[in-house]
């Protein structure tokens, strides 16, 4: 397998869970990332962090709502190393509620962050990737709600499911450039986002939050085990330094069994 030496990966939301291990674990393997997160303190922090490794990286302020801070941050990306070759649209918040109570503002809010945050992401990349067919990866963070759906999860799991038309999209229509694109699809995984709704869905549904994790995170899972942020970093890794379009345009699932197809 191809290492990511000489490589510039962009990765959204990477100051702090999967973003964050998914940086160091690209830094590690030769690759020059850019730490783009809506705060801009601690993306530098992380890239900081990498530095201190030996790695390369920088920190960028990146809301990737807005399409001029999107394009700004990717430009800087490429002024400071060169290129662009692997984007990581990781960026991602949650929401919990029933269809019913859940407000229209906190909808557009989800949908923006995850499914606009992918386009604008996608599209500000593919400039630098598609020139002179240079080509790259591009690499969506979803989650096994690309494929299942629970309750209280309505705009996720619509956001989440958008993204494989998305990454099957760019896969046809990336393939004349040498881009490559796939979804990551984790289980559950005790980072910040997941921890925060361990409380929420105990009170919505009138549980224990532990009854939560071992009834409802972890039931369909064939171990009752947390998927880990290495997990999903070690599969970015893969899917990043993959050598050929034999594989694109694919949903690939870590979730400890939950969701096989």
């Amino acid at each position: 397998m191809a290492s990511l030496d000489g490589k510039v990966a962009l990765i959204t939301g990477a100051a702090s869970g999967l973003g964050k291990a998914i940086a160091e674990l690209y830094a590690k393997n030769g690759a020059a990332v850019a730490i783009a997160d809506i705060n801009q303190q601690a993306a530098d922090a992380a890239a900081a962090e990498i530095k201190a490794a030996g790695g390369k990286a920088i920190g960028i302020a990146m809301d990737v709502t807005s399409e001029e801070a999107v394009n700004a941050g990717t430009d800087k990306t490429v002024d400071a190393f060169g290129s662009l070759d692997v984007l990581i649209s990781n960026a991602g918040v949650q929401i919990i509620n029933p269809i019913d109570q859940f407000a229209f503002a906190d909808w557009k809010k989800m949908l923006a962050i995850h499914l606009d945050g992918g386009f604008l992401t996608t599209k500000a990349a593919l400039k630098h990737m598609y020139k002179d067919n240079r080509g790259g990866t591009v690499i969506y963070m979803g989650s096994v709600h690309s494929h299942e759906a629970s309750k209280l999860k309505s705009a996720y799991i619509t956001a989440k499911h958008g993204l494989l038309g998305l990454a099957r999209t760019l896969a046809k229509e990336g393939a004349a450039h040498n881009v490559r694109s796939h979804v990551i699809c984790p289980g559950f995984v005790r980072t910040p986002l997941v921890e925060k709704q361990i409380p929420e869905q105990a009170k919505e549904l009138g549980i224990s939050e532990q009854e939560v994790i071992k009834n409802v995170m972890l039931k369909d899972t064939v171990d009752g085990v947390f998927t880990t942020v290495e997990d999903i970093a070690e599969t970015a890794l893969f899917l990043a330094a993959f050598p050929s379009a034999a594989l694109t345009g694919q949903s690939i699932v870590v979730s400890h069994g939950w969701y096989m197809q």
